[in-house]
């Protein structure tokens, strides 16, 4: 393959709410440069992005893609991500290695809360928008170009405009130039007449273009209020300037299915938007862990980020950027880490699925290698003279929690081996081993990440599983004191047992065990009581309302009684294991249910739903508070993990996918009665079936 310069490499994410077309756009520019004879279509399932089994099945993107291709003599690499919530993770990942994202939005249906949360997440990246499917009959460009200024503001600069969209007399025109174009069939693009019908609306449109670009320097901006006008070289060099700082972000319109327009995009990413050359300061981190800016370049000592995990049957691909210097074949670099030196055998370029392999890449650019034994995503390596390493992408925290049930008896090992080396590929997710409730629990982003996961296990590793509600780890605890006595006697020939302890049991203040002894002369042996003590703590791994572990309980061991033949550990051991158990019926034993501390960012204007539904969850709000990002709320509360389960979902719904929401366990607190009864009539239900 062509060598490239840092120069001459461009690389873009594309981002946008799920079903806007970035897919299909990936798709368009792929054939424009001839890298594909043919568009593929996410319905038919043969779209080169989208070529992971559970992407052509969904007809969704799960998984970003890297493909690449050439335009112009520079080199484009293209992440396409995902666009629905549950895989936000893959867009984090896109965006820590990207130089510019193209926001991707449908002509008919406008700006939708993806397209906000992905202009948040490219907050320090260059941004372009191209309105897709101007060939839709309802499309209507001035109401989504109107939607998004009103949104992202002047930043949001129109470019590249369409006029008669959604008949098949559709053009285009070109405000940096004023000059209108039509696109044939294959996409080419021929320059006609602007229709005088439309001439009014396009200056209005050049009005705008002209009042964003003169906000790129003091020149113009003084230009601009003594309605001068700007040349086509000052328009061209101050678009160049607002792309490079990201105070512009440049409107184009077009079609990924009749390609046009998309031309005009590629000749724009091509000449305008920036390289690694123009954006190569860092932010990294020094050996003593502080955050450290330094300039990369091609000269300097080859570093490169993992970004990307891909895991499946035939092993494993690293998906990298090159942040310093060149990367050669066969280099050995330090894992910064893990410490473990890695050898570079094999670098690949990609489009979709079909490698290319290559013997180097040039600082900025992207690729991936395989076989890498002790290197995962976020991981920096580097030869022995970079004493840096790169940030990590932080990931949203899962908090859909379900519980894995196997179809197949004996799969308990190869379902936790599936799921550790699907979360080397997916930082979103999270695996528990509840012992206490005895559940394998699954946490993720959403119902359909979830399902995702199950998918994969199946398909990859051959193990099929169901999801189920996970089990919240009630507790259990007495409310007063009270006095117990018991006795082992057991006499079978031979050596008997015996054992015999009076107890007085009483609320403690700590999770565990508080044991104290004042047996007075010697009725039982003080070599007896650790064995009394230990009794104690293994009945309380099992309480009797609903076989939950037992909590903040004080035991005094005041009397009892020995043999002096009879008596043994083990005899002293099950008496205390008796007097713990009546000593728990004596002393009004209660359940107890995980409280946590909830914090929900939302949008102001939905405070008042979130507001009414915490009560519903048994919450206590706590305040409510302005957050630093603007127009939105914080609300605080305190919630029953019970009633958190598929809160997830549910806040999804509530505020449209624009909340989040963290939260923590603090405390375990007594059960309403209603509550406590449900959990106990299913403990029983589970131990009949059982």
């Amino acid at each position: 393959m062509a060598k490239f310069q840092s120069g001459q490499i461009r690389n873009i994410c594309l981002l946008g709410h799920g079903g806007d077309g970035k897919t299909s756009l990936t798709e368009a520019m792929l054939y424009l440069a001839k890298v594909t004879d043919r568009l593929g279509k996410t319905t038919d399932g043969n779209s080169v992005s989208d070529f992971d089994p559970e992407e052509i099945t969904r007809g969704i993107s799960i998984s970003t893609s890297l493909s690449n291709l050439v335009w112009n003599d520079k080199k484009i690499n293209i992440l396409d991500t995902p666009g629905y919530l549950d895989f936000v993770g893959e867009v984090k990942q896109a965006l820590a290695v990207t130089g510019s994202a193209v926001l991707v939005v449908d002509a008919k249906s406008g700006l939708k809360v993806g397209t906000e949360l992905c202009w948040e997440y490219a907050d320090n990246i260059p941004k372009a928008i191209f309105v897709n499917k101007i060939d839709d009959e309802n499309a209507r460009f001035e109401n989504v170009f109107n939607g998004l200024r009103e949104a992202f503001g002047s930043t949001v600069c129109p470019v590249f405009v369409p006029f008669n969209e959604g008949s098949p007399d559709i053009g285009f025109y070109n405000l940096l130039t004023e000059k209108a174009y039509k696109f044939d069939k294959s996409g080419k693009a021929s320059e006609c007449a602007l229709p005088s019908s439309v001439a009014d609306k396009m200056q209005g449109y050049r009005a705008m273009i002209c009042e964003s670009l003169a906000e790129t320097s003091e020149e113009l901006m003084e230009k601009f209020f003594a309605e001068e006008p700007f040349t086509h070289e000052e328009m061209a060099n101050a678009l160049n300037t607002g792309l490079y700082t990201g105070s512009i972000a440049p409107v184009f319109s077009g079609s990924s299915i009749t390609l046009a327009g998309v031309s005009a995009l590629m000749d724009m990413i091509a000449s305008s938007f920036v390289s690694p050359v123009d954006k190569s300061h860092h932010t990294v981190i020094d050996d003593t862990g502080k955050n450290v800016d330094i300039a990369a370049g091609e000269n300097g000592e080859t570093a490169l980020f993992v970004f990307k995990t891909s895991v499946d049957n035939f092993g494993k691909k690293s998906y990298f950027k090159v942040m310093n210097g060149m990367l050669k074949k066969d280099m050995i670099l330090l894992n910064k880490t893990s410490g473990q030196s890695e050898k570079i055998a094999r670098i690949l370029t990609c489009v979709g699925k079909k490698e290319t392999e290559t013997d180097e890449l040039a600082f900025g650019d992207m690729g991936y290698t395989v076989k890498l034994v002790n290197t995962n995503t976020n991981a920096t390596l580097a030869s022995n003279g970079f004493t840096y390493r790169f940030p990590e992408i932080k990931y949203p925290t899962p908090y859909l929690c379900m519980a894995v049930v196997p179809k197949a008896k004996g799969d308990e090992d190869k379902i936790s081996s599936g799921i550790a080396k699907l979360i080397e590929e997916d930082r979103t997710i999270k695996y528990e081993n509840h012992v206490e409730t005895k559940q394998m629990c699954l946490l993720g982003l959403g119902e359909a990440h979830l399902s995702v996961i199950t998918s994969r296990l199946k398909s990859r590793f051959g193990t099929s599983v169901e999801l189920e509600p996970s089990k919240v780890p009630y507790r259990e605890t007495i409310k007063k004191k009270g006095s117990v006595e018991a006795k082992h006697k057991k006499q079978s020939g031979g050596h008997g047992q015996y054992g015999h302890v009076k107890i007085e049991f009483a609320p403690g203040d700590k999770e565990e065990l508080e044991f104290t002894e004042t047996v007075f002369g010697g009725s039982v042996p003080r070599n007896y009581f650790p064995a009394v003590e230990k009794g104690l703590q293994e009945s309380m791994a099992k309480g009797i309302l609903a076989g939950y572990p037992v909590i903040r309980v004080k035991a005094n061991l005041f009397d009892g009684s020995y043999h002096p033949v009879d008596s043994s550990e083990m005899a002293f051991k099950i008496a205390a294991s008796m007097a713990f158990k009546e000593g728990m019926k004596q002393c009004n034993a209660v359940l107890l249910e995980p409280i946590g501390i909830l914090k929900v960012l939302i949008p102001t204007s939905f405070s008042g739903d979130i507001m009414g539904d915490l009560p519903k969850r048994r919450g206590k709000i706590m305040g409510m508070n302005e957050a630093e990002k603007k127009g939105y709320t914080i609300i605080e509360a305190e919630v029953p993990s019970a009633e958190m389960l598929a809160y997830a979902i549910q806040l999804r719904a509530l505020t449209q996918g624009r909340g989040s929401y963290t939260f923590e366990f603090t405390r375990y607190d007594e059960a309403p009665a209603e509550v406590s009864a449900k959990v106990i009539e299913t403990a029983k239900k589970d131990a009949e079936n059982e």
